[in-house]
Parts: structure tokens; C-alpha cells; sequence
């Protein structure tokens, strides 16, 4: 008897099954959890990232200098046209998400599939442009020499536009360069690829170019990084130069501040793994969505499902987006 009566208060209660929080079934309010938690998370990521910038503001990199490369369009400055770009494509592919939710609360096969296969396309574009620029981002287009205290030197011509290490350094053809490995040195020290030039094949270069400066990565008053007069470049790349440095890493970076580049790798990458876990899971739905399953259940819930997670995804690059190439 009072079993019975356990049973019959606990039906109506909310964590017991009677009813429905908010009007959204179990799986939803997991996603909405889901959503929260990782909402936090990239909260966290970017708030460190402000305050590393707000620390180091007079030396970040001017991220309309940072990207300016364009597919097949090699050799031409268009700052922020690619980004843009990626991110028309992005929303463009939370609209699609949200027509195949709307057909699927009419329980609409064909354009669930047709949306859904749409979605999918403008993740795996996104993916692979991301991945397109991280490539071209650690490659680096015009190099830079690094100083003994970490700061990076690049190079400009009079008029102030930058000049790539490969059209004025002087490569020495008789010096022979061998990369430190630990088979040919000591067991437990290793070097990276070797850069294209020395620092002494790049102030030779400096010194038969009367044409060539050296920028700083210090900001000035207005905004634009430092310009040394020639004497002054001569004598900084002499003292200071220690090392060649060629595109971007964890540990280097040819446009400014390593942090830079750390946050960048690890917040943009953290992203991109978000997206590519959004497509992986899209491609199951749409798979599911081709074969039947949901009309036969008749619901589309998961299609909602997966479009807030989807929704979630695209909302945090606007925040990633203006974080990193807007402010």
C-alpha cells in the first residue's frame, strides 16, 4: 500500500518522468546542459585571451597584417576577405539547419534531406578552410628575425609595405648548415627544420638594400608598428638578431607575440573540433534521416537536437571571429 502511494506522489513530480521541465524532452535539456557548460568553457578561453591582449597591447599583431591570404589568389594583400568568407558560409549554414528543423516539424522527408545535406556542405567547407589557413598561417609568407629578448623584427620598404626575407637576403652558397638531431649531437637536445637563411645571409642582404627597413613590433600612436631609420635598423639587426623566424608556431611567431599564435592554434583549433564533431554527428542524422527513421517514429527530434548544438557551434565563432580578427 504505501508503495502504491510513493509511486503515485512520484509520477508528478519533475525529475521523476511525470512530466517535461520547460516543455523540452530529456535529450534536449541534456544538449541545453551540454550547451551551457561548454558556453562557459569558451568563455574562459577567450577571456584569458582578452586579457593577454589588454597585457601586451602596444606589441599584438594588426591581424588585418596576419590575414590577408586568399586561395589561389597568391601574392595579393586582401585582408579579412577569406574570413568573411568562411564565416558567410558558417551562418548561411545555420539557416539551412534551421529549414530542415522547421520541415521537420511538418514531417517532411525530402526537405529534412535536402537541408540537412546542405548543412553538411557548409561545415565541410568551413573545416577545410580553417585548416587551409592554419596551413598558411604556420607557413608564414614574408619571415622575420627574432631578438635576444624575444621580440620580432620584421621588414618593410620605404613606402612601409612589407618585404619577404627571400627577395633581399644574400644566401651564402659555400657555408654548409647542419641541423642539430640528437643522433649527431646531444641525446636529449633536438632542433626544428632549419629556416631558409642565416641571420648573417639576412644582414648581408639588409646592408646592399638601402631601400629595406626594419619595423619593430611595437605599436605607435597611431596604431601602426614602429619604422627604425636605416641606421637604426643596421644597428638592431646586428646587436639583437638571434634567430630566423619563418611563419608560426607554439613557440615563434613572425607576425608578433608567440601568445599570439598559441591562442590562436589552441581557441580556433578547439572550435574546428567542435565543427568537425557537428558534421560527423550531422552525417549520422542525415543517414538516419535517408533511411526512414525518424518519419517512421514520426518526430525529428534529433534533427532539433543536433541543430542546437549546431546553432551553438556557429554563435561562438561570431564571438571567435571578433576576438581574433575584428577588435
Amino acid at each position: 500500500m504505501s508503495t502504491t502511494v510513493v509511486n503515485a506522489e512520484a509520477e508528478g513530480k519533475t525529475w521523476a518522468g511525470g512530466n517535461e521541465p520547460l516543455k523540452a524532452s530529456y535529450g534536449k535539456m541534456m544538449m541545453w546542459f551540454f550547451i551551457v557548460s561548454d558556453a562557459l568553457t569558451f568563455s574562459g578561453f577567450l577571456a584569458a585571451y582578452g586579457f593577454s591582449r589588454f597585457k601586451f597591447i602596444d606589441s599584438w599583431p594588426i591581424a588585418d597584417e596576419v590575414f590577408t591570404h586568399v586561395p589561389f589568389l597568391h601574392g595579393q594583400e586582401l585582408p579579412m576577405i577569406y574570413v568573411a568568407f568562411m564565416t558567410f558560409v558558417l551562418i548561411m549554414s545555420s539557416v539551412t539547419m534551421v529549414l530542415a528543423v522547421d520541415a521537420g516539424h511538418h514531417l517532411n522527408k525530402a526537405k529534412v534531406t535536402l537541408y540537412m545535406f546542405l548543412t553538411i556542405i557548409g561545415g565541410l567547407i568551413f573545416v577545410g578552410s580553417q585548416a587551409w589557413e592554419w596551413a598558411t598561417f604556420i607557413k608564414g609568407d614574408y619571415g622575420a628575425i627574432q631578438t635576444k629578448g624575444g621580440n620580432i623584427l620584421q621588414f618593410v620598404d620605404t613606402e612601409g609595405h612589407r618585404v619577404a626575407l627571400r627577395d633581399f637576403a644574400i644566401a651564402d652558397t659555400h657555408a654548409e648548415r647542419t641541423q642539430q638531431e640528437r643522433k649527431n649531437g646531444l641525446w636529449f637536445v633536438s632542433e626544428e627544420a632549419l629556416p631558409t637563411y642565416t641571420v648573417e645571409e639576412v644582414i648581408h642582404g639588409l646592408e646592399a638594400n638601402d631601400n629595406i627597413l626594419v619595423r619593430t613590433q611595437i605599436l605607435n600612436e597611431e596604431g601602426q608598428k614602429t619604422v627604425l631609420s636605416r641606421a637604426e635598423s643596421l644597428k638592431q639587426i646586428k646587436t639583437n638578431g638571434v634567430a630566423v623566424v619563418e611563419g608560426a608556431n607554439l613557440h615563434v611567431n613572425e607576425y608578433g607575440s608567440p601568445l599570439f599564435a598559441d591562442f590562436f592554434f589552441f581557441i580556433t583549433g578547439f572550435h574546428g573540433f567542435h565543427v568537425f564533431s557537428g558534421v560527423v554527428i550531422n552525417i549520422i542524422i542525415f543517414f538516419n534521416v535517408v533511411l526512414g527513421t525518424y518519419e517512421r517514429r514520426k518526430s525529428y527530434e534529433m534533427v532539433e537536437k543536433v541543430g542546437l548544438y549546431w546553432h551553438f557551434v556557429d554563435l561562438v565563432w561570431v564571438f571567435v571571429f571578433t576576438f581574433f580578427y575584428l577588435v
